[in-house]
């Protein structure tokens, strides 16, 4: 029982070190952003895994991209647009212009690079947000033309990502593929009764 008790304690007692950290490095928008970032890249992972091999060059129609492309499509402007905050791209990763997105969408319909992809450009989001100050939230940049803030940027770097997602969803779901959150639900669900 004392053993029980002392093994309890030291979880405890590492779980309030742990919730410590997080709470002194996880205040302010950037850790709100990165918060964000990390529940809808969990999505799109979980859901381009669930995806067939066979159903990553499946579109509704041929005006619009595939399954695959979509996910290509994230990983690039993931990219694209820290490139416009001023954010210097990793090593190996060259945008010259939007058309460039063209090229990344269409490069591979192998789920094995395309996670990849993806994987690499939400580290690279996470890491530049965490690496951004407080005070560079308030730096104005100039994106397609309009004026904003860095932290707008980031603002519509998450709308982009969110809204792809629900494309992802949509296209899945067409495809007869339950999205991984949805089927656990519906499991639990099930499972109740």
């Amino acid at each position: 029982m004392k053993n029980l008790l002392r093994a309890f304690a030291i979880c405890v007692t590492l779980v309030a070190a742990g919730t410590a950290v997080r709470a002194e490095n996880g205040k302010g928008f950037r850790a709100d952003v990165i918060g964000q970032v990390e529940y809808v890249q969990k999505q799109i992972l979980d859901l381009e895994n669930a995806i067939p091999d066979g159903k990553m060059t499946w579109r509704p129609n041929q005006e619009v991209r595939s399954i695959s492309e979509v996910y290509s499509h994230i990983a690039f402007a993931n990219y694209f647009l820290l490139k416009f905050a001023g954010v210097p791209l990793p090593e190996g990763v060259t945008i010259a212009s939007p058309e460039d997105a063209t090229k990344w969408e269409k490069a591979s319909t192998d789920k094995k690079v395309i996670r990849e992809q993806l994987v690499k450009s939400f580290d690279f989001v996470k890491s530049s947000i965490g690496n951004m100050s407080d005070a560079s939230m308030e730096n104005m940049v100039e994106f397609f033309g309009q004026k904003m803030t860095v932290r707008s940027l980031l603002l519509v770097l998450l709308s982009h990502m969110h809204e792809h997602l629900g494309q992802s969803i949509a296209y899945a779901r067409m495809e007869g593929v339950v999205p991984p959150w949805t089927a656990a639900q519906m499991a639990a669900e099930k499972a109740k009764k």
